[in-house]
């Protein structure tokens, strides 16, 4: 099999403020897999989660030492490839890439989409929230608004952890909350923009309204704090940045109420799945979310949407300039084609 790879970029509709900065635009890497005649493709998008961090750069690199690497390769040979590579220290972005390339390939390859080959019903998939960034309530508010209206979306996700402190995360979350019907669900991710005593303040303080879950209150760094705010937070405790693959679930399991799986940090579909499996033995709850993912990365991920309780594939939502379609958004519901593979067609942007 053959490997090739191509950067795009991708800018924001609105930038995109969370504790940590603000992005408005990604270069992300277009895999392509050839065997047979048939054409498997992947995303590889850069991150950085403060202390860690995947750069174009190295995802280019993992990219070319890979090609020599899977060229006696044939793409079905899953296990074989997987002990391959297994010696390269190769970022997860790029495994993630490779990873979706092999199974849109396996779905071309059979003529049906990944999640049928799963055996997936999508009739069981929720709603995906839709993301609003840190503001001032005043533009907070608006960005709400703007989301209910030009989508069917049916979750929000409020991005808190402000660095003026929780008094305008209270603010911010109050403008938007005020203007919210009680039919659209509320989320909290704060990207461990919070110290302790604050998590359990806001905890608190959201529990009386109709918040679902907090997602990373507490930075990396303060996961031993986890108990703590476990045992007396009123609402359920998620962890991101905190939970890369399924071996980190085990350490994991007595301090948190559920994971986010993200392609990108999970290293691939494959993963995803050891992941979920995972955590509900463990008795965890599931969430997938994006980074500046397009509609290839999140319609992978959409493939195993069934088997997730609550979804964030929202990032391919506000691009201006997403060069893959296919995804639809029903009924608050991001569905998958029924294509084979990924079933998702490559339209050139305009120049």
């Amino acid at each position: 099999m053959q490997l090739s790879c191509q950067p795009f970029t991708v800018h924001k509709r609105v930038p995109l403020t969370i504790s940590r900065g603000t992005t408005a635009q990604s270069t992300n890497l277009w895999l392509k897999l050839s065997a047979e005649g048939i054409e498997g493709w992947g995303e590889a998008a850069p991150f950085s989660i403060g202390t860690h961090q995947q750069t174009l750069a190295m995802l280019m690199a993992d990219v070319a030492e890979l090609q020599s690497v899977l060229a006696p390769f044939h793409p079905l040979e899953r296990q074989a490839i997987e002990k391959a590579i297994a010696a390269f220290p190769l970022q997860s972005a790029s495994r993630a890439a490779l990873d979706v390339a092999l199974w849109d390939w396996a779905g071309k390859y059979t003529g049906q989409p990944i999640w049928r080959l799963l055996g997936l019903d999508l009739n069981q998939i929720q709603p995906t929230s839709v993301t609003v960034g840190i503001a001032s309530p005043e533009a907070a508010r608006q960005r709400s608004q703007d989301w209910l209206q030009q989508t069917t979306a049916r979750a929000l996700k409020i991005k808190l952890g402000s660095p003026s402190g929780i008094k305008a995360d209270q603010a911010m979350f109050q403008a938007i909350y005020d203007q919210t019907p009680a039919t659209v669900s509320l989320s909290i991710d704060a990207n461990g923009g919070w110290s302790l005593a604050q998590a359990k303040q806001m905890a608190d303080w959201l529990s009386d309204r109709r918040v679902t879950h907090l997602e990373q209150p507490l930075a990396v760094s303060q996961d031993s704090d986890l108990a703590e705010l476990k045992q007396h937070s009123p609402l359920p405790v998620l962890v991101d940045e905190s939970c890369f693959t399924s071996a980190d679930i085990p350490r994991l399991m007595h301090v948190v109420d559920g994971i986010n799986i993200k392609l990108m940090k999970a290293g691939g579909l494959t993963e995803a799945l050891r992941m979920i499996h995972t955590a509900r033995a463990c008795g965890l709850q599931v969430m997938f979310g994006c980074y500046s993912d397009s509609s290839l990365a999140n319609g992978a991920m959409a493939q195993l949407s069934p088997l997730a309780d609550y979804l964030d594939l929202d990032s391919h939502l506000n691009l201006r300039d997403d060069p893959f379609t296919g995804l639809s958004l029903v009924n608050g519901r991001l569905l998958p084609t029924p294509h084979p593979g990924l079933g998702l067609t490559y339209v050139p942007p305009a120049r």
